[in-house]
């Protein structure tokens, strides 16, 4: 198979969480731990609109990621103990000018390195320096022509033109020099965007990325996006349809467990936190990204534009935090927006903390893809 490993699973419904025991077994000790994935963005700006966007709600005080930010950042994520860096989050990061550096500094440093974009801005020769330095780099593309393109994403319909066109050489390129990285593209589906499952499926047969991943829209606690969560039973003949145009080298997946669980949360302690961290393009440190907004100041743990990351992760601010959240005044059920990014390791915890869950036997299991990327 074209970039996926034969023997290796890519779990892309799910979580790598049991796969890091050294991780859970020292947070159960007590232990202050690193964690294993931080997700992140270079900036707050984007050169998008998409109406699904999350980040819109989260505005919070912006500052700027220089080089040295950045750099800082990543020697203290080696020195402590984090294993992978996604730059996704609540901006754009391939506009921001220290992207292609960030990229090829955690990789020297031993990081695993992705990025989810909207990929407008890289281009042939930004992709020849990047990808090399990726574990995956996933194309967040919510539909499959053109018009319907400009609509969700809140740009002109050729920008559709110039995407594709990426598409097309980023998998060119990974091919050509056999790289490692993994190439995905990512549909937010909100219900109304039920006419562009098949057409999105079709376009990446034709571009022939690693995989295509349908996933539901996060709304947050207000319910401001008005994501109609009931409605998406109605489409699941259709989302079956799209998964039978995969092929050997081709992937199509639905994020089933989330989409079929209207949204629901069936634990109430926050326990994934301290394992997947995120940060704003700010430089805000916070649990994760439905805190961002001003209003949640009371979760906010430093800023990287302001101190060392190495300080605030060390600070009693940092484990104060960790510590509400997995306590019993905390209630995720209540308190938090729908689906958030460190469902599936909650979930896994939650039930590992009630004895549900077992941690897995991993004697003689060759480890997933993207294990550090939980």
């Amino acid at each position: 198979m074209t970039g996926l490993t034969e023997h290796a699973d890519l779990i892309l419904d799910g979580t790598k969480i049991g796969w890091h025991q050294d991780r859970i077994e020292a947070w159960e000790r007590g232990e202050r731990i690193a964690p294993i994935t931080i997700d992140m963005a270079l900036t707050r700006a984007c050169n998008y609109g998409c109406h699904f966007c999350y980040a819109m709600l989260q505005e919070n005080d912006r500052k700027t990621i220089t080089k040295e930010v950045i750099t800082n950042f990543l020697e203290d994520c080696a020195e402590i103990g984090v294993k992978g860096i996604s730059f996704v989050s609540d901006g754009e990061s391939t506009i921001s000018p220290v992207f292609v550096d960030a990229c090829k500094k955690g990789h020297e440093l031993g990081l695993s390195m992705a990025c989810g974009t909207n990929g407008f801005v890289l281009t042939k020769r930004k992709l020849e320096e990047v990808l090399p330095s990726l574990t995956y780099l996933r194309i967040n593309i919510s539909a499959g022509e053109r018009d319907r393109y400009g609509e969700i994403m809140g740009v002109k319909p050729d920008y559709f033109d110039r995407v594709c066109q990426n598409i097309r050489d980023m998998v060119a390129i990974k091919k050509r020099d056999n790289l490692k990285v993994t190439i995905g593209l990512q549909m937010v589906l909100m219900p109304e965007y039920a006419d562009q499952i098949l057409p999105l499926a079709k376009l990446g047969k034709e571009l022939r990325p690693d995989y295509l991943v349908i996933k539901h829209c996060s709304d947050n606690e207000d319910g401001d996006l008005g994501v109609d969560y009931s409605k998406y039973a109605a489409i699941y003949d259709t989302l079956r349809e799209a998964e039978a145009m995969s092929d050997d080298e081709y992937k199509v997946v639905v994020k089933w467990s989330k989409i079929d669980s209207t949204g629901q949360r069936s634990y109430q302690r926050c326990y994934g936190a301290p394992f997947m961290i995120q940060l704003s393009g700010s430089g805000l440190v916070a649990p994760c990204g439905m805190l961002f907004n001003e209003r949640y100041k009371k979760f906010h743990m430093g800023n990287i534009c302001d101190e060392r990351f190495r300080d605030i992760w060390a600070s009693d601010r940092y484990w104060e935090v960790m510590n509400y959240l997995a306590g019993p005044d905390f209630n995720a059920q209540k308190m938090c927006g729908s689906l958030c990014l460190q469902h599936k390791v909650n979930e896994f915890l939650d039930g590992y903390q009630k004895e549900r869950i077992a941690l897995p036997d991993l004697n003689g299991k060759i480890e997933p893809q993207h294990i550090n990327f939980v």
